[in-house]
């Protein structure tokens, strides 16, 4: 059963049951089911088709859910984008990904207009809003203002659903294309890890256009029957507001937890009714959780995951020892192991890379039929990540392959200097990474954000010094305003490498 079935599906067992809450509006399953069919109907009346690339260009909001289900239903392939991206990093994903079809925000108009010009494939617009002086773009409510419902195409595992461009940390993005099968296997495998029911209220403020919270809170609350909250956008107000409403479930990225503990306005008992608060997305500091757990009194549940998977192949689980610093075990169907560079696995305690496999493993790289194979190996995927396992079958990433700062012909997991460099009081975030160095191969440079400005290179050096040897120390201390990120907050440190920034 695909995820559009499962949706359907819960329409009928629960009509008046509340599928989301988005500014003050409520809709129910069967309002949801009436929304999608419709949309459904229109598209397939425009000429949209099974196979057809379909770029959904939409912040967090009720359009998103009701255009994504809508395009499986007609059997087209979703291509989620960044509304934040610039006119070249959404022409490239478009070019890039063959689209056809375009849907828009209203507010997006302007980049809109320029993409529109050279793009000489497209079908057509579809805009969320509506733009009178523009009658060559659709308006999706008018798509949806009529009574014909769509019976869903007939759709194969196989089937693919959606392509996903990687975040590009490291380089251009690729499109990691997942079929329904995928979806459906990590929606299933994640919701019944963590024990999702139809009772359960889950705040989407991960936005929907990345992984993280396409599965997490999205299908797989919506898969079970329950209420999804959305926040058009992060803000530490916007969430406490949420949660007062008697939110069960929230999925954030380190910075947000981050956040949510120096809000000094938050009140706890406003998450007296959260049971289950999940992390992902990058590695979690120790002192972020411990800051967090402290104040909130609610642990958080680390895990781990990427767009080849669907993203999620560890946790940390709800009803076993859960281990601050671990990004847990691995989920239900899914398999993880650590291997050393000829593919085989490692001692228990050892440094190797993390390789996953399971129904949710990603079809392939979108025409890049090489980097398909250098991270499918056997039925494997690679994902990049340094890792080790314990002997109760608990995996810690100890950082990035392509992180990796080598000094001396010593091995510097950036990683673990990050972790020392949090504990500091001062200290509100920090990046570590390697710079060629002539005479040692790389020296290790520090990028933080203070909280006081009166802290010192030295005071950060004698402190280092406690807890590191040497060789780990960093070199170099960039004092900086702020550190690049992505949508979802991970640290973009390929931007740190490429950009100068002044050390004070």
């Amino acid at each position: 059963m695909n995820l559009v079935e499962q949706v359907r599906e819960n329409a009928v067992k629960y009509p008046h049951k509340e599928a989301f809450y988005f500014e003050g509006n409520r809709t129910t399953y069967g309002e949801l089911e009436k929304q999608v069919s419709r949309l459904a109907f229109s598209l397939h009346q425009l000429g949209m088709k099974k196979g057809d690339h379909v770029a959904v260009i939409l912040n967090n909001s009720p359009d998103f859910i009701i255009s994504f289900y809508a395009i499986m239903r007609v059997g087209a392939t979703t291509i989620p984008i960044n509304p934040a991206f610039t006119v070249d990093e959404m022409a490239y994903i478009i070019d890039n990904g063959d689209v056809e079809w375009i849907i828009f925000e209203g507010d997006l108009h302007q980049k809109i207009y320029e993409l529109k010009r050279p793009l000489k494939q497209m079908k057509g617009w579809i805009v969320c809003g509506d733009l009178e002086e523009e009658n060559s773009f659709y308006s999706l409510s008018q798509l949806m203002n009529h009574e014909h419902d769509f019976v869903p195409v007939s759709l194969q595992d196989d089937d693919l659903a959606i392509i996903l461009y990687t975040s590009g940390t490291t380089g251009y993005p690729k499109g990691a294309m997942l079929t329904h099968g995928n979806l459906v296997a990590n929606a299933r495998d994640v919701g019944n890890f963590f024990l999702f029911t139809c009772e359960d209220r889950v705040i989407a403020t991960l936005p929907f256009y990345h992984v993280f919270a396409l599965t997490v809170v999205l299908n797989v609350p919506l898969t079970k029957g329950a209420t999804i909250f959305i926040a058009p956008r992060f803000s530490p107000m916007k969430i406490f507001e949420l949660a007062r409403l008697g939110a069960s479930v929230f999925a954030g990225v380190p910075t947000m937890y981050s956040f949510l503990y120096q809000y000094e306005e938050g009140n706890p008992k406003d998450f007296s009714n959260l049971r289950l608060a999940i992390s992902g997305g990058a590695p979690l500091p120790i002192k972020v959780l411990e800051n967090f757990e402290r104040r909130f009194q609610i642990p958080i549940f680390e895990g781990y995951g990427l767009s080849e998977a669907s993203p999620v192949t560890c946790f940390n689980p709800p009803d076993r020892e859960r281990k601050p610093g671990s990004i847990g075990m691995s989920i239900l169907n899914v398999e993880n192991k650590v291997v050393d560079e000829n593919g085989q696995e490692v001692k228990v305690g050892e440094v190797g890379e993390l390789i996953c496999r399971g129904p949710n493993v990603m079809k392939g790289y979108y025409k890049m039929e090489k980097e398909t194979a250098n991270t499918i190996r056997d039925d494997w995927l690679y994902t990049g990540d340094l890792a080790k396992q314990d002997k109760e079958g608990y995996f810690y990433i100890v950082d990035r392959k392509k992180d990796l700062i080598i000094v001396g012909g010593l091995n510097v997991y950036p990683r673990e200097v990050e972790e020392v460099l949090y504990t500091y009081p001062q200290v509100l975030e920090a990046a570590v990474i390697g710079v060629q160095e002539e005479d040692y191969g790389e020296e290790v440079h520090a990028y933080i954000v203070l909280k006081d400005e009166r802290c010192t290179r030295d005071e950060l050096e004698a402190f280092c010094k406690k807890y590191l040897a040497p060789y780990k120390i960093p070199k170099v201390y960039h004092f900086v305003q702020e550190l690049p990120k992505n949508s979802t907050g991970k640290i973009l440190k390929r931007f740190l490498k490429e950009r100068n920034f002044e050390a004070k």
